[in-house]
């Protein structure tokens, strides 16, 4: 069954108009014990229909275990954006993007394609003296219209600054790390395991955090 009704479809194919680069993504599937990866596929593989722009690669998380582990992925479904250049900001999605998330997988693509909403000089300043690796965790669920925005958020500090990766974790998929985290509402950020944030963040408030670490 399609994922994308054609109304869908033709709206998501205007907006990838706005794609200035190609984008790859990169997907870690198995054909076995991994409820949401079909899912996901079927997503994924729609998307990437709808623009030539968007280059969907495809591996399988344990024959591919070797390059699963070069960009640090220890779970899926798996999602990683990378560049034209096929340079890795840091970007991730956990479980499928789609409810309300599909805005920030959208989001997400025409950033790292290099149209890009640009930040404030005082928050590349504030970026830029970051010296510490910084990992990002933002729990959502696909009903949640408040998820996204943290999302996007976390993913733009990824994508300037090379000292940050940033995960979008489906909490329903994941519940042993909901479990682990005490996801109790959404979004919940969790930042280096033990800093948190409740809510749809602006990025100075990611800032604050990591700047105590």
């Amino acid at each position: 069954m399609p994922i994308f009704d054609n109304d869908t479809k033709k709206k998501l194919e205007e907006v990838f108009e706005e794609l200035k680069n190609n984008v790859n993504v990169v997907f870690f599937t198995q054909e076995f014990e991994c409820d949401t990866c079909k899912d996901t596929r079927t997503f994924l593989e729609e998307i990437s229909k709808l623009s030539d722009k968007i280059n969907l690669h495809i591996y399988d998380f344990q024959e591919d275990g070797e390059k699963a582990k070069g960009f640090e992925i220890d779970k899926i479904p798996a999602i990683a954006l990378l560049d034209v250049d096929n340079n890795d900001p840091g970007i991730r999605f956990y479980g499928v993007p789609a409810g309300y998330e599909i805005n920030s997988f959208v989001e997400g693509l025409l950033e790292v394609s290099g149209k890009k909403e640009e930040l404030s000089d005082d928050i590349k300043k504030r970026l830029s003296s970051i010296k510490k690796d910084i990992h990002i965790q933002v729990f959502v669920t696909l009903a949640c219209p408040y998820c996204a925005n943290a999302v996007v958020n976390a993913h733009r500090l990824a994508l300037e600054s090379d000292k940050i990766k940033a995960d979008m974790i489906e909490s329903s998929t994941f519940t042993h790390l909901a479990i682990k985290y005490s996801v109790s509402s959404v979004p919940k950020i969790v930042i280096n395991e033990t800093e948190e944030l409740i809510g749809a963040q602006p990025v100075e408030s990611f800032l604050e955090v990591i700047e105590k670490i």
